[in-house]
């Protein structure tokens, strides 16, 4: 006797969720892939090297969501690009953090009850540190863009504020922030 799948209403097969990678874990494989490669990869050779298990089009936009959130650095390949781990681990490290404590934070009704428990339970080095960090993103909003915070390479990237990068760009990656009206 074979055993068939669950089926949905309509026939069609129910996916299974038990094989599904955690979240972020697909993004980790691949930057883990780029890293051992220590050379830029397209999405074919990304591909290849993680056994081909994966559709092309699924390693493609995983590597542009990289970049998009400055975890990973492209340049063009013929008509393609080829990635490559950001150059400094620790910003990417902090990036990636700080964008899974902004998911964590839209997760909950009461963003003022959360950061202000939050907030309460830093230490005073920690304190006096987001105090700068705060201070120093305020100067870079009054300056045009030329504050400490800019130095430092930190990028706002609520698309709220309007403090400006290095580069002269946007607030930061768009899609980081709450999806806007058309999304």
């Amino acid at each position: 006797m074979v055993e068939s799948q669950p089926r949905q209403r309509g026939g069609a097969p129910r996916r299974q969720r038990s094989g599904r990678r955690p979240p972020g874990a697909l993004e980790q494989e691949i930057l883990s892939c780029l890293t051992a490669a220590g050379r830029p990869l397209t999405p074919g050779e990304v591909l290849a090297e993680m056994g081909g298990k994966l559709a092309y089009t699924t390693v493609m936009t995983t590597l542009a969501r990289l970049h998009k959130r400055g975890l990973a650095e492209r340049e063009p390949y013929g008509r393609a690009y080829a990635y490559r781990p950001a150059s400094d681990p620790a910003v990417a490290q902090s990036i990636a953090v700080a964008a899974q404590m902004r998911r964590l934070l839209g997760t909950h009704g009461d963003r003022a009850g959360v950061l202000a428990h939050f907030v309460a339970d830093l230490g005073p080095e920690d304190e006096r540190l987001l105090t700068e960090l705060l201070h120093d993103l305020e100067a870079g909003r009054q300056d045009g863009g030329n504050g400490t915070a800019v130095r430092t390479g930190i990028r706002a990237s609520n698309p709220h504020r309007h403090v400006s990068n290095q580069a002269g760009d946007d607030a930061g990656p768009p899609g980081d922030g709450p999806p806007q009206a058309g999304e």
